[in-house]
C-alpha cells in the first residue's frame, strides 16, 4: 500500500506483532495461552452454573460473582481465540473491523468489570456495617438493576471513543499493531492524524471510570475496616474479613495494573510499556478469579461439591437406565 493511504482508500486489515521478543517459543506460548484460556472458561463456567444451580448461594454475593465470571468469560474469549490463531499462522493479520470490534468489545467489558468491582465492595460495606437493613437495600430488583447498569455503564461510554477511532485516517505503510490485540495506544499510534484530543478524551475517560471506581472500593473497605475493628472477638473481626479477602484480592491485581497502563495522558506514548502489565489484567486475573473465590469460600467449595456429587449420580442413573433398556430390547 502507498504512503499515506488511509482506511478509506485500501487498509483493510492491520498486522498483530504479538510478543517479537519471543518468535522462537510460538509453540510453547500457544500451549501456555491454551491451557490458561480453557481453565479460565472451566473456572468461570463453573462459578456461574454453581451459582445459578445451588440455592444456598442465591445471595447478592454471590449473583454479583456470577456477572464477575461472564465479564471474565467474555473478556477473554476477545482476545485469546484471535492470539491463539495468529500463533499457529505466519501473516499475524485482523480484519480492519474484526480489530474495530475487538477494542470496542475489550474497554466495554473492561469497563463493566470496574464498575462491578465498586459495586461489589459497596455489597460487602452494607452486609458488614447495615446488616439489619441489608435485605432490603440489596434485594433481588436491586440487584438486577444494579448489574444492568454495571454492563451499560461500560456499554455506552465506550462506544463514542471506538466510532472515532475507527475513523480516523491510518498509514498504509505502517499497519503494524505492537501489541497482540488491537489495543488503544497501538492503534493511535498508526494514525495519520494529530490524536492528541483523542489521547485526552480517552484519559478522561478511562480516569472517571477506573479512578470513580477505585474511591468507591476503598471508601467502603474504609468504613469495613472501621466497622469490623469495633467487633470485640478476634474470631468475629476474623469472619469479618474473610468475606472481603477475595475481593480485595482481585481489585489489587485488576485496579494496579490497569492504572499503570491507562490512567496516562498519552496513549500513543506507552506502545513500549511492559506487555506483561497487559497479561495480568487480560490473562491472570480472570484466570485467577474463580480460584480465588471458589478455593478461599466454604459455601461455594460445598456448592461444587453437591454439584459434582450430583452430576456422577445423574450420569450413573443414566448408564443403568441405558442398560437396562438396550437389555429389554434385545430380548
Amino acid at each position: 500500500m502507498a504512503p499515506g493511504e488511509n482506511q478509506s482508500s485500501g487498509v483493510t486489515e492491520f498486522i498483530l506483532a504479538g510478543f517479537p521478543n519471543f518468535n522462537s517459543t510460538k509453540a510453547e506460548l500457544f500451549s501456555v495461552f491454551l491451557l490458561v484460556y480453557l481453565l479460565t472458561l472451566t473456572g468461570n463456567v463453573l462459578i456461574v452454573g454453581v451459582v445459578g444451580a445451588d440455592t444456598r448461594l442465591q445471595t447478592p454475593m454471590y449473583f454479583f460473582l456470577g456477572n464477575l465470571s461472564c465479564l471474565e468469560i467474555l473478556l477473554t474469549s476477545v482476545i485469546i481465540p484471535k492470539m491463539l490463531s495468529n500463533f499457529l499462522s505466519s501473516q499475524h493479520t485482523i480484519s480492519f473491523a474484526a480489530c474495530i470490534t475487538q477494542f470496542y468489545f475489550y474497554f466495554f467489558l473492561g469497563a463493566s468489570e470496574f464498575l462491578l468491582l465498586a459495586v461489589m465492595s459497596v455489597d460487602r460495606y452494607l452486609a458488614i456495617c447495615h446488616p439489619l437493613r441489608y435485605p432490603l437495600l440489596m434485594s433481588g430488583d436491586v440487584c438486577f438493576r444494579v448489574s444492568l447498569a454495571c454492563w451499560m455503564g461500560g456499554l455506552l461510554p465506550v462506544l463514542g471513543p471506538t466510532v472515532a477511532v475507527a475513523l480516523l485516517p491510518f498509514c498504509g505503510h505502517d499497519s503494524v499493531v505492537q501489541h497482540f490485540f488491537c489495543d488503544s495506544g497501538p492503534l493511535l499510534r498508526l494514525a495519520c492524524t494529530n490524536t492528541k484530543k483523542l489521547e485526552e478524551t480517552d484519559f478522561i475517560l478511562a480516569s472517571l471510570v477506573i479512578v470513580s471506581s477505585l474511591m468507591i472500593t476503598v471508601t467502603s473497605y474504609g468504613h469495613i475496616v472501621l466497622a469490623v475493628l469495633r467487633i470485640p472477638s478476634a474470631s468475629g473481626r476474623q469472619k469479618a474479613f474473610s468475606t472481603c479477602t477475595s475481593h480485595l484480592m482481585v481489585v489489587t491485581l485488576f485496579y494496579g495494573s490497569a492504572i499503570f497502563l491507562y490512567v496516562r495522558p498519552s496513549q500513543s506514548g506507552s506502545v513500549d510499556t511492559n506487555w506483561a502489565v497487559t497479561v495480568v489484567t487480560t490473562f491472570v486475573t480472570p484466570l485467577l478469579n474463580p480460584f480465588i473465590y471458589a478455593l478461599r469460600n466454604e459455601c461455594v467449595k460445598e456448592a461444587l461439591k453437591d454439584m459434582f456429587k450430583k452430576m456422577v449420580a445423574d450420569y450413573l442413573c443414566h448408564l443403568l437406565l441405558t442398560k437396562s433398556f438396550n437389555k429389554k430390547t434385545t430380548r
